[in-house]
């Protein structure tokens, strides 16, 4: 049993008291920490140079140079932290005060609305010579220093391009012509743009993960603290992880260097306001860290925000990422390491991505449609049309060749299989053939039809330009969740017999019968019009109500129902 599983009692549960009485009794006692110190804490984790703890007998141990900026936030919060929220109040200074009340707006998601009417409140309470925010535009003003900052970076209508770096100044998008800024009623240019993206840079990210206290230790868990025996518990126990270290020793000699995973996705953040909407957050996850922090959201890295599905063109959406990136693998970063009190040059490197499948596409440049939409298999996949869709077959390819299962051929597709599984292409082998290949610009604008000789391929991944990601064994990843959500859906629909969700259709019956396989669920035209009867691996109607009905009755234990739903 789970030690935080909770006893539901009142549903008639018991507790197994003579194996219980012998445990340690632990008090959740939360000790007293003072908000203002820890408020000082977080000032000396955002500004190293403000801890004295710094060692200095080397040069690697002294600090970077001081900017006058960083230095003028830096005097700006402290004289914040030490002035009290109104006179007398030894509880709260005007910075903390602040970062408890945002912090309580970012866990209970208010509104930015919201959270000026309380502020209106809270002064109305307080002496009136109290110095507390007046909303929350003045709010984030106190809390500048802490914050890490994006980039606002202007991008093409139609995705051909950003106007970025030697782009930055022009007025037009060189491939489709099209305006960067938005034009009036009386066709004149307006300084609005008409297409935004945000980028967060990595790099200070990277570098607030070794300036803390908190995490400066955990970043190097995966070399000093993790157990070597044979149990896949974190991406380090991984062949991938393991074969990237044996490539690239300098890299890995230093535990302090990043390894990263990007994910991405789409959501809709205005629900049912605008179903037609999609926006894509890519994230940086440090897998430095135990695998208890390394997938909390307090570590997730957001780096790139792009308002629409941006199709293949994502890729122009990834270009300062992927400059930034190169240059963390070539030259790195000058670090402060607060566990140590000395300063390292920070190198970071991706070791794979992970998305859904459609994602897959976008991402891998291998698109995931058609007959070649197999990116295991590319060339080589078998593929069908079949129940009005796009099947693919030949699994049994991967069992062992004297495996029973070849020699069957109605259990499956109504042939024997002696083929041997597709060869698997290494990131060089893919690298070369793309270079090959000469690929049409990006951009909305831009005709989508492919030669032949392009296979799948709709374009080179910018992510070949980092110079490590031919050599990875491990590039892409599916999303677990969106995979066996849709495998737990199409068995639940197909054994209870759903009506849109099973797989069991008419046209499927029909495919059957014409491959000339299992008879035995081919359609049933005993009476003028054929009809699909119910199939042995689906539930009877008596059966489904029973089965439902003890569903419907069962109590779990909260414990049980958390690890369900986390797995």
């Amino acid at each position: 049993m789970i030690e935080t599983c909770s006893i539901w009692n009142l549903r008639g549960e018991r507790v197994d008291h003579a194996s219980s009485s012998n445990a340690p009794r632990v008090d959740n006692v939360e000790p007293i920490v003072d908000p203002n110190d820890q408020v000082m804490g977080i000032i000396q984790d955002a500004f190293p140079f403000a801890s004295t703890n710094i060692n200095q007998e080397g040069e690697d141990d002294v600090p970077t140079p001081i900017d006058s900026a960083e230095f003028e936030q830096y005097e700006k919060l402290l004289k914040n932290a030490n002035q009290e929220l109104y006179p007398g109040c030894e509880s709260f200074s005007v910075l903390t005060a602040i970062v408890e009340l945002m912090h309580g707006k970012i866990k209970y998601r208010m509104s930015n609305l919201c959270f000026d009417y309380f502020l209106g409140v809270f002064k109305r309470i307080l002496p009136t010579d109290n110095c507390l925010s007046k909303d929350h535009k003045h709010a984030q003003k106190v809390l500048h220093g802490l914050g890490l900052g994006y980039e606002k970076i202007h991008a093409c209508k139609n995705n051909c391009m950003l106007f970025y770096k030697e782009h930055e100044t022009l007025d037009t998008c060189p491939i489709c012509n099209e305006s960067r800024f938005k034009m009036t009623s009386q066709n004149r240019t307006t300084k609005i743009p008409q297409k935004v993206m945000r980028y967060l840079p990595l790099k200070p990210r990277l570098q607030r993960l070794y300036m803390s206290t908190h995490t400066a230790t955990d970043m190097k868990w995966h070399k000093e603290k993790r157990v070597d025996d044979d149990v896949m518990r974190h991406p380090a126990d991984g062949e991938a992880w393991k074969e990237f270290d044996r490539t690239f020793p300098e890299f890995a000699a230093d535990p302090r260097n990043v390894r990263l995973g990007l994910a991405t996705d789409g959501f809709n953040p205005y629900g049912v306001l605008n179903q037609h909407h999609s926006t894509w957050p890519i994230f940086a996850f440090p897998y430095n860290l135990p695998p208890w922090k390394c997938m909390k959201k307090e570590y997730m890295m957001m780096t790139v925000l792009i308002t629409e599905d941006p199709g293949r063109s994502i890729d122009v959406y990834l270009r300062p990422l992927v400059d930034e990136l190169k240059d963390l693998w070539t030259n790195g970063v000058r670090t402060f390491d607060k566990s140590i009190g000395r300063m390292f040059t920070l190198r970071a490197a991706v070791m794979w991505t992970v998305k859904d499948f459609p994602a897959y596409a976008m991402v891998s440049g291998w698109s995931t449609k058609g007959y070649m939409a197999c990116p295991v298999c590319k060339e080589d996949v078998t593929s069908g049309w079949h129940a009005g869709k796009v099947c693919y077959l030949g699994h049994r390819r991967w069992l062992p060749w004297d495996h029973e299962w070849r020699e069957k051929d109605k259990e499956f597709d109504g042939n024997t299989e002696r083929r041997l599984r597709p060869r698997e292409w290494s990131g060089d082998e893919i690298l070369e053939q793309l270079n090959r290949l000469d690929f049409a610009p990006f951009g909305k604008t831009v005709s989508r039809t492919r030669p032949s000789t392009h296979l799948n391929w709709t374009h080179k991944p910018m992510f070949f330009e980092l110079p490590y990601w031919s050599k990875l064994k491990l590039r892409q990843n599916l999303d677990v969740m969106h995979v066996e959500k849709n495998v737990f859906d199409t068995l639940v629909g197909t054994i209870l017999d759903i009506e849109g969700k099973t797989k069991d259709t008419i046209k499927a019956r029909l495919d059957l019968e014409r491959m000339g396989i299992r008879r035995g669920l081919w359609m049933n035209r005993d009476s003028d019009k054929a009809r699909r009867d119910l199939a042995f691996f689906s539930m009877k109607p008596n059966d489904k109500k029973e089965f439902l009905s003890l569903y419907r009755l069962s109590n779990f234990p909260m414990g049980m129902l958390l690890i369900s739903h986390v797995a």
